[in-house]
């Protein structure tokens, strides 16, 4: 694997006057196709990190390198187009258009992006096939389950074929067999597309899922875990609970 994310020396700081450090020297590398997860306590920094990662905020210091490019200080332009580019979101609440139904909601980043109306309603109902949505195209988000309202989110998120997908808790606000239902969606897509993944979660059960599992405590990484077969291995002493 190749890495996609390079990450050195990251810092956030917040406050005049009285700091609040959220991330404090962060190194970490994240390769194509890789699942990662990223946990931690409240307030640790993981929500900080997967906003510096995603373009939604800007470090106090070190660098992020995004294929080879150092996007750290990407104009505000820039950071626009490269989110829309090589990143997809999924949040905990899946934020939908109310007004919108199932496929102009997936739609909506495409023709941010200048796709064509009619080839972006195609890929917008491929993707919902996709993701086992294909009999409710035209339903609206009042007229959809949690799980399915995530589902869409995630076809959203897929709309442009980002290079890497974030997700912020993104089964934290679905019973367990939804919760299920959307990493087995989410490994799908992986598998077949070669996605990378970068999810915050609180849910251990997911995490243990994932490919690896990053603890953040106060801004640090202080556990990182990799999957090699069906057990997680760590080279040094790690406890994720």
């Amino acid at each position: 694997m190749s890495k996609i994310i390079d990450i050195k020396k990251l810092r956030k700081v917040y406050g005049d006057g009285v700091e609040l450090v959220a991330l404090d020297d962060v190194d970490l590398t994240i390769e194509e196709g890789e699942v990662l997860s990223i946990v931690g306590p409240s307030g640790s920094g993981k929500s900080t990190l997967l906003n510096m990662i995603g373009l939604l905020d800007t470090p106090t210091s070190g660098e992020i390198w995004l294929k080879g490019q150092n996007i750290t200080k990407a104009t505000p332009a820039e950071r626009a187009r490269l989110r829309n580019k090589e990143l997809g979101f999924i949040f905990q609440f899946h934020h939908l258009l109310p007004e919108f139904n199932a496929v102009e909601n997936v739609m909506m980043p495409l023709l941010i992006a200048g796709v064509e109306r009619k080839e972006a309603r195609q890929r917008a109902i491929a993707l919902l096939e996709e993701v086992g949505l294909g009999d409710r195209l035209n339903n609206r988000p009042n007229q959809l389950s949690g799980g399915q309202n995530q589902r869409v989110a995630v076809a959203r998120a897929l709309a442009g074929h980002p290079s890497i997908v974030i997700g912020d808790e993104p089964t934290g606000n679905l019973d367990t067999k939804s919760s299920d239902m959307i990493y087995e969606l989410l490994r799908k897509l992986n598998r077949e597309m070669n996605q990378t993944f970068i999810l915050v979660t609180h849910d251990m059960a997911m995490a243990e899922k994932t490919d690896r599992i990053l603890r953040l405590v106060d801004g640090r990484i202080v556990c990182e875990m990799r999957r090699e077969g069906d057990e997680f291995v760590s080279h040094d002493l790690c406890h994720l609970d």
